[in-house]
């Protein structure tokens, strides 16, 4: 299961209905963690998200989307926690987060290891990779990509029995790639029994940015795109002033990236918590929009 939970979906403060920055991704139950804004512990436990996670990622270092690793590391240490903790984030972070771990907590007693990123690096996992890529919100921000690597071919039980090959180690090899050998001499290869390799799947989190290339490239065929939405069209000018998307840019990008499902984030607290006027506006462009919301789960499936 591929799965990601809202925790926090407002812009620069919170609201009664929205908490600032941070987003829970759980892959095979591997639960990541991106942007950790103010009161994120608090709303980890309001939605249901476990505490029990190895890896944070950070876009940028604005207060709203790092300031809740205080109280989140500080919780983990109270609850004896001892299994490490990785941090990552772009240029800049070993200072930051070094600072305000020793500014707001105490002592953590459990490793804390901060590593910095660029564009183009990958941070390869079993199963996928994150991919970081350029935003335009200054600073030398960035955004994640979560890409799955190809999985087997799909095995039809049915083609492998009528060419005598006995269900059991065999079938397993054969979906490998593999070549096996028969009781009877015969070599049989994976061609008609096993159908091409299957991709995997992808969810792309901008943060804060502007519509631009680099987004559109990672985002190519995306199965999720989560992009900021800050503004609505009347907004566009100080969307462009202070490095946000409108939800008609945002729109455009999922448009140009060819992406399955646009997800509208980091609202402003000028918009209603339905925000119905930026998904109108999306929608006109990209008709696949909703706009998340605290607390919103959503399920990433297969293609097939």
């Amino acid at each position: 299961m591929l799965s990601v939970t809202f925790l926090g979906t407002s812009a620069a403060r919170p609201t009664v209905e929205r908490n600032v920055s941070g987003l829970a991704l759980v892959r095979e139950g591997e639960t990541l963690m991106f942007e950790c804004g103010e009161g994120t512990q608090r709303q980890m436990m309001r939605y249901g998200v476990s505490f029990a996670l190895g890896d944070i990622f950070f876009t940028h270092f604005h207060a709203d989307h790092f300031l809740g690793v205080i109280g989140l590391m500080r919780t983990l240490g109270l609850q004896g926690r001892e299994e490490p903790m990785r941090l990552w984030g772009p240029r800049g972070a070993k200072k930051v987060l070094e600072a305000a771990l020793t500014l707001g907590v105490e002592r953590v007693p459990f490793g804390v290891e901060i590593k910095e990123l660029r564009p183009g690096d990958v941070v390869e996992r079993d199963g996928y990779g994150i991919h970081v890529f350029a935003t335009e919100h200054g600073g030398g921000s960035v955004g994640y990509a979560l890409r799955e690597k190809e999985r087997l071919g799909r095995f039809d039980p049915e083609k492998a029995l009528a060419a005598g090959i006995p269900e059991g180690p065999l079938w397993g090899k054969l979906q490998r790639g593999e070549t096996v050998g028969l009781a009877d001499g015969r070599m049989v290869g994976p061609a008609g029994i096993v159908g091409p390799p299957r991709p995997g799947r992808t969810v792309v989190f901008t943060g804060d940015t502007r519509p631009c290339a680099s987004v559109v490239d990672a985002a190519q065929g995306a199965d999720l795109l989560i992009h900021e939405a800050t503004f609505g069209d009347e907004e566009k000018d100080r969307a462009k002033e202070t490095g946000h998307s409108t939800a008609r840019e945002a729109a455009q990008v999922a448009l140009a990236a060819r992406t399955k499902k646009l997800v509208l984030n980091h609202v402003s607290a000028r918009y209603s918590v339905s925000a119905e006027d930026l998904v109108t506006e999306a929608r006109e462009v990209f008709r696949e929009t909703v706009v998340a919301r605290d607390g919103m789960e959503i399920e990433v499936p297969f293609a097939d």
